[in-house]
């Protein structure tokens, strides 16, 4: 019985092992992310700017 255990116990150590390591690639991976989020939403402020000064542009053009 106390075989067991002991097997048991040493199961329960891998098991927590391995769930930090999937902890620490899902920290990194949800860093990685972020940082992707945050260049997305520049990257659609700047074209929305863009677009802005286009349409202001084309009404000035006075096309009627």
């Amino acid at each position: 019985m106390a075989d067991d255990v002991t097997e048991r116990l040493t199961q329960l150590e891998e098991a927590v092992q391995r769930a930090g390591a999937a902890l620490g690639r899902l920290k990194e991976e949800n860093a990685r992310l972020k940082r992707e989020l945050a260049q997305v939403g520049d990257e659609r402020r700047q074209a929305v700017t863009q677009i802005d000064a286009i349409l202001k542009d084309i009404a000035k053009l006075d096309l009627e």
